[in-house]
């Protein structure tokens, strides 16, 4: 029986030549990094198809990170993704291509480009309204402002780290339920938060702001998040300002960024909202600004949740647009988290906190009662959007693993 050819792929496949997402990768027995893009359960490397197909951004696809890629811009964005969809699927390309793809199981997959800086959001009503009840039961569920502009912090770059790095149990100050001082040590609420992470690619100057139209301008594509979170550290720092050491011991990113024009036929309306808004984030006679992606939050293989991003109040070009409204420039390498994607229904929440309602309901799993997580405790995040002709693009992956505090 013939060996099938990678470039031969079922048409449904979830990373077919409508996806093509970058990461970085290197191969058994090397420590070279190179862009590769994920073709079914391959990778190709992108660099060294480019020279070997005579593509004037060779050099760019040769670099070990994106950020050169980033940078470009968005017609070579385009026009790269247009030669790379030539090369996987054009007969006359075929041997050429096909030497130049390595098995997925055989390579190590790296962060995929380096984190300029990281601000996360808190843009689902569902999610902000299920915290404002637990925490505020005798108050508004929603703070007077959180209808009015995306609410977002500022978080730690350097502790962004690629799906599958192992997260350790962060120490801090937190004060018990029965005590009335601090004590200091291992979290006992260790969290997740499912999100969704959009990457920038070309940079502003201080002063300029980007408007909800600039959008595809400026961001390059799209990545799964989890920002991990320790609920007892945060609720003790956080008064009065925002979240710090609860936050900012590790972000989870996905090894691949999908381009955000892979999201054509995911585009979708957000819900509609009942606030009028200030006129640089009035969407309302732009093209449909959600995102129609669907997530997966399994512990330790078991399915416990599946948030629908199309329920996220606050879309990603209003995020952006908010964040660079007061003259904050934009730099190669930005990354922005959607917030905790959560939905209407129980089953579609996207955090612990809310999932057991911060403790007192835990999850019932095959390997017992969850609250908040545990030493050894595996988090896989997944999630697709729809595609043309009713194909699925995939997001890959966001693993991770809870080791003990170290002392």
């Amino acid at each position: 029986m013939p060996r099938q050819s990678p470039l031969d792929l079922p048409q449904d496949h979830p990373f077919g030549p409508h996806n093509l997402p970058y990461g970085v990768f290197s191969t058994d027995g090397s420590t070279e990094r190179r862009i590769g893009v994920r073709y079914g359960d391959h990778v190709l490397d992108a660099g060294a198809a480019a020279a070997a197909h005579g593509s004037p951004h060779a050099e760019l696809l040769s670099r070990p990170l994106l950020n050169p890629l980033l940078a470009a811009g968005r017609p070579v964005w385009r026009e790269v993704r247009a030669q790379l969809r030539a090369w996987l699927t054009d007969p006359a390309h075929r041997a050429t291509t096909e030497p130049l793809l390595r098995p997925l199981d055989e390579v190590a997959l790296y962060l995929p480009f380096e984190v300029a800086d990281y601000v996360d959001f808190y843009a689902s009503e569902h999610h902000a309204t299920n915290v404002g009840r637990m925490f505020r039961p005798d108050g508004e569920a929603l703070t007077p402002n959180w209808k009015h502009l995306p609410i977002g912090y500022h978080g730690r770059a350097g502790t962004v780290v690629v799906s599958g790095t192992p997260v350790v149990r962060p120490l801090g100050q937190r004060l018990p339920f029965s005590e009335t001082s601090p004590v200091f040590g291992p979290t006992q609420r260790l969290d997740i938060e499912a999100e969704v992470g959009f990457v920038v690619g070309t940079p502003t100057t201080l002063g300029e702001r980007v408007p909800l139209t600039a959008f595809r301008e400026h961001v390059f594509g799209v990545c799964l998040l989890n920002d991990w979170s320790a609920r007892d550290v945060q609720s003790w720092e956080y008064r009065p300002l925002g979240p710090f050491l609860g936050k900012s011991f590790a972000t989870s990113v996905s090894a691949w960024i999908t381009p955000l024009d892979a999201f054509d036929a995911a585009r979708t309306s957000p819900p509609e909202r009942d606030e009028p808004m200030l006129p640089y984030l009035d969407d309302s006679a732009d093209e449909p600004g959600g995102l129609d992606i669907h997530l997966e939050i399994a512990i330790n293989g078991h399915p416990v949740a599946h948030p629908p991003f199309s329920t996220m109040y606050w879309t990603a070009a209003q995020q952006l647009a908010h964040m660079t409204v007061n003259g904050a420039s934009l730099r190669t390498g930005d990354l922005y988290g959607s917030g905790t994607v959560s939905g209407p229904l129980p089953e579609q929440r996207g955090c612990l906190l809310e999932l057991t309602w911060s403790g007192r309901d835990p999850l019932e799993l095959p390997d017992g009662k969850r609250t908040f997580l545990e030493d050894g405790d595996e988090v896989r995040l997944t999630a697709w959007a729809p595609g043309p002709d009713g194909v699925r693009v995939g997001l890959g992956e966001v693993l991770g693993r809870v080791v003990p505090a170290t002392d």
